[in-house]
């Protein structure tokens, strides 16, 4: 009896995960077409057909340096099934985050991924701010050359070149399209804009900074 539990647990388990990110595939492969008069609906995307597929299409050109010569010092390139057609149903993305002396990459989301981060060139300060229901503890950490480092899915998270160069990192993320929403872009560069006085009770500061704020350019860096 108790093992028949076990394994009723075991399932259920496996069920919750299997709901909880990219639905895992049940072919080989389901290459992303957007022609919907030949192909079958999956999950936001059309599925070429399996025949038509080539090397072509689990294949990007180069992934070189980004430019950082921006507001933010940083630039992300992303490799996801917006790049890559053959991601469809396989639950992974890719980036690569090129850093200016002092860069950021700001404070932001990944709605839909887990992250895990290799530092490849540089020095990086890290963290993530835990829930509320965790009292928005922040966890930070040095990454050198080779370090790694994860952010936990949902979680707002940042990286910071503190090096005297520039940097580089990859990220691997565990959904093939995970999204990504910047806070400050959203809150105070939203379209069309929040109410100030939504924003001013919120942040418990005077309506005309946040005034001020919202006309502010709020850069993409990705």
């Amino acid at each position: 009896m108790k093992v028949v539990c076990f394994l009723f647990a075991l399932l259920a388990l496996a069920s919750s995960l299997a709901f909880s990110y990219d639905p895992s595939p049940l072919q080989d492969f389901c290459v992303a077409i957007n022609d919907t008069r030949s192909g079958v609906f999956v999950n936001g995307k059309f599925c070429k057909d399996p025949k038509l597929v080539t090397a072509e299409d689990f294949f990007f050109p180069s992934l070189g340096p980004g430019n950082t010569l921006n507001p933010l010092g940083s630039k992300v390139t992303p490799i996801t099934i917006n790049e890559i057609l053959g991601l469809n149903t396989l639950g992974i993305s890719l980036a690569r985050i090129d850093f200016a002396p002092k860069g950021l990459n700001p404070p932001h989301t990944h709605p839909r991924g887990t992250e895990i981060l290799v530092v490849l060139e540089g020095t990086l300060y890290v963290g993530f701010v835990s829930s509320n229901q965790d009292k928005n503890r922040l966890f930070t950490k040095v990454l050198n050359k080779g370090d790694v480092f994860v952010f936990p899915i949902g979680l707002i998270h940042f990286q910071q070149n503190v090096g005297n160069g520039n940097a580089v990192a990859f990220a691997g993320l565990s959904s093939q399209n995970p999204g990504v929403i910047t806070i400050a872009n959203a809150l105070l560069g939203s379209n069309p804009p929040i109410s100030d006085e939504v924003l001013a009770k919120a942040f418990q500061v005077n309506k005309l900074l946040i005034d001020y704020l919202q006309k502010l350019f709020w850069y993409n860096n990705s």
